[in-house]
Parts: structure tokens; sequence; C-alpha cells
């Protein structure tokens, strides 16, 4: 696949700088793939779309990751802890910094290329929350980059798709939930001319056995967000209940355990974007997304959401 296909023009105004006021008022533009049918609802109305799918999450948690440095001024961006206790993060400006060297709480062990290193953290990460550049204004409550069923520490980014949940109307649903802990990989934008030529770095994930079973027992599941499929997909195809997991779902991919799909209206010439045309189709995506910029639709992390049945 030729990555232009990836490309789409975006207002800027459209990119959401905030979170709507209530969680579930955001907008939700359904899109029906056996009939073609497309609705305008608002997110508070999505059980009334549904139709018995089990709807799984992913309750992963993002860490206070962004950690300042004071000289040379610039920051840390933790992105995992690894096995043997340290973590890989990014650092910046890495030209000026030394292996060996401390920068406040954090000592850096081993420079891996691109900007990452391999690094030490004194105690539990302790910094800011690790917003996407695209978001340029403060956020007022860093609980609001946090789904409200969050509870296992680990991510660098969140799973944007479940920031529409309230408790309340997660009580309506009874989801399954599974873990992944969302690198920035996820969101690196494809660089290369032709999409198959990208690699994805490995996320960690786990999944307890009862969530498993009744995953794959029930008639049809609803995965939320872009996250949860590839846990889903991966476990699938006979994976492990923990481990890590490089999918990489582009146009073409057999689905075998995701039969509907809930997520926000992603960057252009992002993995993520491929996962949602190998879903509902290249020109039915490219179409959908034109419908949004026409509706005004909110776009990105803080944006509305789509549903795909």
């Amino acid at each position: 696949m030729d990555v232009d296909e990836l490309e789409y023009e975006l207002p800027q105004e459209l990119i959401a700088q905030h979170p709507a006021e209530r969680r579930d008022a955001s907008r939700l533009l359904v899109y029906d793939r056996a009939t073609g049918a497309v609705r305008h609802r608002t997110f508070a109305e999505l059980p009334d779309e549904l139709h018995g799918e089990l709807v799984v999450v992913n309750d992963t948690k993002v860490v206070p990751a962004r950690i300042p440095i004071a000289s040379p001024r610039g920051e840390v961006l933790l992105l995992e802890r690894l096995e043997d206790g340290t973590w890989e993060g990014l650092a910046r400006p890495t030209r000026r910094l030394k292996p060996g060297n401390r920068y406040g709480p954090i000592e850096l062990i081993e420079h891996l290329g691109e900007g990452r290193w391999r690094l030490r953290l004194d105690g539990e990460p302790d910094g800011e929350t690790p917003l996407p550049p695209y978001i340029t204004e403060p956020l007022a409550d860093p609980s609001r980059y946090q789904t409200v069923y969050a509870r296992d520490a680990g991510s660098a980014a969140a799973p944007t798709a479940g920031l529409h949940f309230t408790p309340e109307l997660l009580a309506q649903l009874d989801p399954a939930r599974v873990t992944l802990h969302v690198g920035l990989d996820t969101f690196r934008p494809v660089n290369e001319e032709r999409l198959e030529e990208h690699r994805i770095h490995g996320e960690r994930y786990e999944v307890a056995r009862e969530a498993w079973e009744r995953i794959r027992a029930a008639d049809r599941v609803l995965a939320v967000g872009t996250t949860t499929v590839r846990v889903l997909e991966t476990l699938a195809r006979g994976a492990p209940l923990s481990g890590r997991t490089e999918l990489f779902i582009t146009p073409g991919f057999e689905f075998r355990r995701v039969d509907a799909l809930l997520t926000n209206f992603h960057l252009p010439r992002s993995t993520l974007l491929a996962l949602v045309m190998a879903f509902a189709g290249v020109e039915e995506t490219r179409r959908l997304y034109r419908l949004a910029l026409e509706e005004r639709y909110r776009f990105y992390s803080f944006g509305d959401a789509m549903l795909l049945l």
C-alpha cells in the first residue's frame, strides 16, 4: 500500500485541544458496514447502537512520564519499564547528553539510537502527563487523559477511544478488560513510501484467562480502540495470554475476533489509520473521514469518535 493513501488535509481548528465538558457528550459517527448507513449520534447513545456485542476495553494507565531536566535544558519521556527495573525513554537534547551522567532523578545508561536511551529512575515516575505534541494548550485536569477504568500503569499515551466513557455508561455495558501498554511507536508517522516497509516496535500486553474465555465465547465483540484490536487479534492467532505483540494490521488483514470497532479520528500517515482502513475498507474510510470533515467533527486524542459496526 502506498502511504499517500493515508494522507488527508485537516484544518488546524478541528484538532481538539480540550476534551468535551462531559466525557460522553462527544459526538459519535456510526457506520454500518453491512448497509453503508451513516448516523450522527452522541457518545452517550452508544448502547442504543449495540446489539449484544461484548465490549472489550484496554485498561492500561498512562504514566506521569514527562520529566524535565535542567542542564542541559530538556526532558526525558519514559516509554517502558524493562524487566531488569531500568527504563527505556526518549531524551532530548540527545547530542548533549552522555551515558553515565545523572540528570535529576535520572541516570542515563546507554544510548539506543534515534533519541532512545536505557536509563535508571530514582523511585516511581513523578513527572507531567505526556500529552501528544499536537495538543498545545495546558490540560486543567490530568485525569481527563486517563480512561475511567484505567488501572495498570505502563503507557506512554492514552488509549484514547476509551476517554469517552463515564462510569455510568460503562456500568450499562459490563465490558471485558485486556491490557496493552501503549508506546509512542503506535503513533509514529509512517515515513517509508510503502506501508509494508514500516516497522512497529513491540508492546507489552496481558489478558486474564477468564477474560479471554469470555471474549472467545462471545457471538460478537466490539473492540474499544486500536490497541484493543491488536491484543485480540494477537491472541486469536494463538499467542500466549501475556507477552509482546508486533502485530501490524494493514488493509487485507483477516480479522478473527473483532466484529465491531470503536475508535477516534487518527493522524494522517499513521498505523492507526491503516488499521481502520483494514477494518472498514480503504475507500470507505476515506469517505467517512471526508464526511467527518464536512460535519466538523473534532479530531485526535480529545476529539470525537467513530463506531464501525
